[in-house]
């Protein structure tokens, strides 16, 4: 099965193609440079290179977030808008979850991928590679650095932190767990499009009308959209 998988939710910009169980074409950039330009150049040329023709692909795997609000938007919608085009199945998969796989499978412990969401909030989670399979500990979510690093630190074990945020995080995580803290290597802190693909693959496909990214939160100005809303309601 031919998959394409794309991967636009946080600042790296990943594009992968496999075929059954092998990553025929990868293209990953992290880069100040806006992804809405970039992708679907990103797309044509990977296809291009690996000899792949639309009518070729037989599933679209797509990062559904948490990160950022205007990255995860681009990708989902231009995975929604293939999948409706190309008549072919179209999956998701936590932008979190693909992290945590680029870097689970070297650390014998639990790995707790993180992005940054401001004011010390990190979008995190724990997984953990058992069994030949990529499972989670704690589901994702919001927390602020302080509040995550104690919770993990009451697990008595140690964790492998990943992802390019984590640097901004790191005195904290130390201050709290210690030793328990482990940090990936550099090389392996951008999530791989080739492991998104393949989390997706054996996946059940979302309906693609209705399929949406995950926030996890309300973007900020929706946030106070609403609030000002229900302040008006209430007088």
């Amino acid at each position: 099965m031919k998959v394409l998988a794309i991967d636009t939710s946080n600042y790296p910009l990943g594009i992968a193609l496999i075929d059954n169980q092998q990553v025929i074409g990868e293209y990953i950039t992290n880069i100040n440079k806006n992804h809405s330009i970039r992708v679907m150049p990103a797309i044509e040329n990977l296809c291009r290179e690996c000899e792949v023709k639309p009518a070729d692909l037989e599933k679209i795997v797509v990062a559904e977030g948490p990160g950022s609000y205007t990255g995860v938007r681009i990708g989902v919608t231009i995975a929604k808008t293939l999948a409706w085009t190309l008549q072919i199945p179209l999956v998701g998969v936590s932008s979190i979850e693909v992290l945590a796989a680029s870097a689970a499978r070297y650390f014998p412990g639990n790995v707790a991928p993180l992005f940054d969401a401001r004011r010390g909030q990190v979008y995190t989670g724990l997984y953990r590679f058992q069994n030949g399979a990529l499972e989670k500990v704690k589901k994702d979510q919001l927390v602020l650095a302080k509040d995550w690093a104690e919770q993990l630190k009451e697990m008595s074990e140690p964790v492998l932190f990943v992802g390019n945020d984590v640097p901004i995080h790191k005195e904290v995580l130390v201050s709290i767990m210690g030793d328990q803290a482990r940090f990936a290597h550099y090389t392996e802190h951008n999530p791989r499009p080739g492991e998104l693909a393949h989390l997706g693959v054996n996946r059940e496909p979302v309906d693609v009308h209705s399929f949406v990214p995950n926030y996890i939160r309300l973007a900020e100005a929706e946030a106070k959209w609403l609030e000002g809303k229900k302040e008006n309601d209430a007088k």
